[in-house]
C-alpha cells in the first residue's frame, strides 16, 4: 500500500495494523469457536485473509479504528479505571444510604485535553463507566456530564482522569 500523504500513514503502518487486526480477529474466532481441527483452522485463516484484505482495500484499518499504538499503555489505564469504578461504586452506595454526599444532580461541562477524537471518546466513555457520572454529549471538544453529587462533579474538574487519558493517548 503506498504512503498516504494526507493522513501521514505509510506502508509499514498499514502492515502493522493489518498484522494486529489479523491476530485479534484470529484469536477471537479461535476462542469463540472452540474447534481446533486442521480443516476449520485453515478455513478460518482463509476467511481471515479475505476479510483483512477487503478491509485494507477499503482503507478502513487505521490509527483510530484499530488503535495499535495503545496496546502497551492500555492495561495500566484499565487497572486505574477499575480502581476508580470501585471507589465510585462505594461513593454512590454511601449517597444512596444517606451517609455520604447528598444527591445534588448537576450538569457540568469539561474541556478534554486529548488531541484526537479517539482520546476524547475514551475520556467520555471512562466518565460514563464511573458510577455517579454520565457523559451526555461530546461536541465541539466539550463533554457535557451529568453528575449525581457535587463531589463527583468536583472530581472531574480536578482533571485527574483527563490527565490519565492524555497519558494513555501518548501525551505527557
Amino acid at each position: 500500500m503506498p504512503p498516504d500523504k494526507s493522513t501521514g500513514r505509510g506502508g509499514s503502518d498499514a502492515v502493522l495494523h493489518a498484522i494486529s487486526l489479523t491476530a485479534v480477529l484470529f484469536g477471537t474466532w479461535l476462542l469463540l469457536s472452540g474447534y481446533f481441527t486442521a480443516l476449520l483452522i485453515s478455513l478460518g485463516v482463509l476467511s481471515l485473509a479475505v476479510s483483512v484484505g477487503i478491509a485494507l482495500r477499503m482503507d478502513v484499518v487505521d490509527h483510530e479504528s484499530h488503535p495499535v499504538h495503545l496496546t502497551w499503555r492500555i492495561p495500566t489505564y484499565w487497572i486505574w479505571l477499575l480502581a476508580q469504578i470501585i471507589k465510585s461504586n462505594f461513593d454512590v452506595a454511601r449517597t444512596i444510604l444517606g451517609i455520604g454526599d447528598p444527591p445534588t444532580p448537576n450538569v457540568v461541562t469539561v474541556q478534554p485535553s486529548q488531541r484526537t477524537e479517539l482520546g476524547q471518546v475514551i475520556y467520555a466513555n471512562s466518565i460514563t463507566l464511573t458510577p455517579g457520572t454520565i457523559s451526555v454529549e461530546l461536541e465541539n471538544g466539550e463533554i457535557t456530564v451529568h453528575a449525581l453529587t457535587r463531589g463527583s462533579a468536583d472530581d472531574l474538574r480536578t482533571g485527574v482522569m483527563d490527565g490519565r487519558v492524555s497519558k494513555l493517548e501518548g501525551g505527557a
